[in-house]
């Protein structure tokens, strides 16, 4: 007998623009609104089990948006967020309590902590949390220094901003 159950779908990368937070331009770049209302009405019908809400350099440091949009979203939804080095480790258990699972830095546009503190807040959130490293990055800019720093963290994932389309 054949299912008629449809696979749920796990949303792996997505941006809520709410302009109820502050936006930062970056590089000439601010995105036009996107709010957890637009993204309901956008995955309708898609079996969408959940996501992985994910903070972009036009966001800054600013969590509120984002521990916004995962209360909206409800618990099967995830973040992943930019914060300072020198976040204390009270902060984040407190943005982990409220769903966030990552830390991202965006070498491709700037706006996050250095590549000279990855490494270090790297090893704190995973530590504290247990959280990965997100990396947004041309992959033809990592040499043999940025790949081996790569390689060395607890837990780490790419997401290549510059493929080909």
């Amino acid at each position: 007998m054949t299912s008629t159950t449809p696979q749920r779908i796990f949303d792996a990368h997505l941006h809520i623009i709410d302009p109820a937070h502050p936006l930062v331009e970056n590089n000439g770049y601010i995105p036009t609104p996107f709010t957890v209302t637009d993204y309901e009405h956008r995955i309708n019908g898609l079996h969408i089990a959940g996501g992985a809400v994910v903070s972009g350099s036009f966001q800054a440091f600013d969590q509120s948006y984002l521990v916004d949009a995962l209360a909206a979203l409800g618990p099967t939804y995830v973040g992943v967020t930019q914060i300072p080095a020198d976040t204390c480790e009270q902060q984040i258990l407190r943005l982990h309590e409220k769903g966030i699972r990552a830390v991202r830095f965006n070498v491709a546009r700037g706006g996050s902590a250095s590549l000279d503190d990855m490494d270090r807040l790297a090893r704190r959130v995973h530590d504290i949390a247990g959280w990965h490293t997100e990396l947004y990055i041309d992959s033809r800019s990592i040499d043999d220094d940025l790949s081996s720093r790569i390689t060395a963290l607890p837990a780490a994932s790419i997401g290549d901003c510059c493929t080909s389309r």
